[in-house]
């Protein structure tokens, strides 16, 4: 299960798993589940279990195969520290991507602490990214457990931003994403909650991504930012 992306800050995503379990009010409108449930009414094969966390072994070996240096989105459809995911599996995730320098794998979770956990215990290499999801600024601890992993580059995902966040500790911190909430029953973003952010990150001189404004149609409402577009993003590991 790879599939070329419409995600604006990746190239491919890798689903070595599928499913999760809200952990906050931030899971509320999942768009992994939405998408989940409609690949199973289709018949795809992956998603027979709907969202229910599923690991698929068969995928394991799909980055061995690209020629094409990219990057990768590594379980858009899930999250990889989700308890149900054995450690053996996520060992096995890492391994691949340590021999696989080709790439950039770009890994998200919001269970900070099983990530924290296990940091220690896997493979790492520079190109395996590591951030968190923090949409307010009472999750800010998800941003101190990412600096104390292994990774060499860490990033922060405000997406979805539900709230201002005016303090943030950047250091250590190498690249940031914001964005809305889209699709239907998209809850709004301030304005000034995404120019905050935006410009610590100018201030302490880090990469700045903004994604989207979200709402139902996200299309529609684009992704312009003061007059521009936002794309800033580390410089890969060239193998």
């Amino acid at each position: 299960m790879t599939y070329l992306s419409k995600i604006e800050w990746t190239d491919t995503t890798w689903n070595p798993i599928t499913g999760c379990t809200k952990i906050s009010d931030g899971c509320k409108n999942c768009y992994a589940e939405r998408m989940s449930k409609r690949l199973q009414a289709m018949g795809q094969d992956n998603y027979q279990n709907g969202f229910k966390v599923t690991v698929h072994e068969d995928v394991l070996d799909a980055p061995t195969r690209w020629k094409k240096s990219r990057f990768v989105f590594v379980n858009s459809m899930s999250d990889i520290f989700h308890k149900e995911v054995p450690d053996t599996f996520i060992e096995k995730i890492f391994t691949i991507m340590v021999e696989v320098r080709a790439h950039q794998f770009q890994v998200l979770t919001k269970r900070n602490k099983r990530m924290l956990h296990l940091a220690k215990n896997l493979p790492w290499s520079e190109n395996i990214w590591l951030g968190v999801t923090v949409k307010r600024s009472d999750y800010i601890d998800r941003i101190r457990d990412l600096k104390l992993t292994p990774a060499k580059i860490k990033f922060i995902s405000f997406e979805p931003l539900l709230g201002p966040i005016p303090k943030i500790n950047l250091k250590g911190i190498d690249w940031v994403i914001v964005g809305g909430e889209s699709g239907p029953h998209a809850r709004p973003m301030n304005p000034e909650w995404v120019i905050e952010i935006r410009d610590q990150c100018l201030k302490a001189d880090i990469p700045f991504f903004f994604k989207q404004w979200g709402g139902f149609n996200k299309k529609k409402n684009g992704r312009m930012l003061e007059g521009r577009i936002w794309n800033q993003m580390p410089s890969p590991v060239v193998a």
